[in-house]
């Protein structure tokens, strides 16, 4: 194969060559015409500028000559630097051919873009982060100690050797073990990580018609197709079956989830009467936020209201929104939030 590629890259390289000639013969033409001109003009140029470089000399042009460099090579290019392709699967991180990353262009999985961002994204990284930096930063001065941490594994207490070194746990049924606060600086200002659409659907088990509403809706609202969820156990209460189709989601990512929360913000909370916010408990204590909108609420969508009779008014299901962010606590996820549009009430339980 490398050897009838040979005839390929002499023809050109002997092109190159001809159209290097014709440059010098153009340049040698111009050079006697505009020396004049230019001379002029360098005097107000600064000496030690790139401008007052000379050319290559007589010799160096002379000597240029890529194809006999290219017969005095032994052996030919490599064909394989030339005809790149990433391989088409991972086969581990112990594989020889391992894929570029997604960013990389030869990827299979690269996306080109995003040539514009968002005006909540463009917000958040302009206005948003650096004041919540300014709000959570805590400066050490150096030399000082970090104050002290609270336990996170269990301790000898004769029991049982298996509590050693383990994680620790509170009673049962008592609450969790809370994340661990590290320090807010630059590297991990708590962002939105992603968003859950969700909608229960109890009359899908008797009606599918209910089923193809919401997911008509949630596509429409959400930009993203709706994913079908069905019953892992059957509840007589709910009449509901396993394995019937009980709900359908929407997970949201990356532009889909700013413009999404943008118009949440922006457009359906302004429109609902007396709308007091977002209950200031409604947290999972781990930086997750959730909250709920009625059918006449998801109504008020533009989506849905330029197109209301395409749905029957008493198949638009409610929707509850999980707002995913990267903070451990409800206290930074919600400031968040709240610097992003959302309205809180009530007492705030961290």
């Amino acid at each position: 194969m490398a050897s009838r590629r040979v005839p390929y890259v002499l023809q050109s390289l002997s092109l190159r060559k001809r159209s290097f000639r014709n440059f010098q013969c153009l340049y040698s033409s111009r050079k006697a015409s505009t020396f004049n001109g230019m001379t002029e003009l360098s005097e107000d140029v600064d000496p030690l500028s790139s401008m007052q470089t000379p050319g290559p000399s007589e010799e160096h042009r002379a000597s240029f000559d890529p194809i006999a460099r290219s017969r005095r090579r032994k052996t030919p290019l490599p064909s394989s630097r030339y005809k790149f392709r990433s391989p088409k699967y991972y086969r581990g991180p112990l594989h020889p051919h391992q894929p570029p990353p997604a960013t990389d262009p030869d990827s299979r999985e690269f996306i080109p873009g995003p040539f514009s961002l968002p005006r909540l994204q463009q917000t958040y990284h302009s206005t948003v982060a650096p004041d919540l930096l300014t709000l959570m930063y805590k400066h050490h001065p150096p030399g000082t100690l970090p104050g002290p941490s609270e336990p996170r594994l269990r301790s000898w207490d004769g029991s049982s050797p298996y509590h050693k070194n383990r994680p620790l746990r509170g009673p049962r049924g008592g609450p969790t073990l809370l994340l661990l606060r590290r320090p807010i600086t630059f590297r991990n200002i708590p962002r939105l990580e992603k968003i859950h659409v969700h909608s229960f659907l109890k009359e899908a088990g008797s009606e599918a018609a209910h089923l193809q509403v919401a997911g008509m809706i949630m596509q429409a609202i959400t930009n993203v197709r709706a994913t079908v969820f069905r019953a892992k156990h059957t509840i007589a209460n709910f009449n509901l079956r396993k394995g019937s189709p009980c709900s359908v989601g929407v997970e949201l990512r990356g532009e889909d989830m700013y413009n999404f929360l943008a118009k949440v913000t922006e457009v359906v909370m302004p429109r609902i009467k007396e709308y007091k916010g977002v209950r200031g408990k409604s947290g999972d204590s781990s930086g997750d936020i959730a909250w709920r909108f009625g059918s006449e609420t998801v109504g008020t969508f533009p989506e849905i209201e330029i197109n209301y009779d395409a749905y029957p008014p008493k198949m638009i299901p409610e929707i509850h929104i999980i707002v995913c962010t990267t903070a451990t606590n409800d206290k930074d996820a919600r400031l968040l939030l709240s610097s992003m549009g959302v309205p809180f009430h009530g007492k705030h339980v961290n």
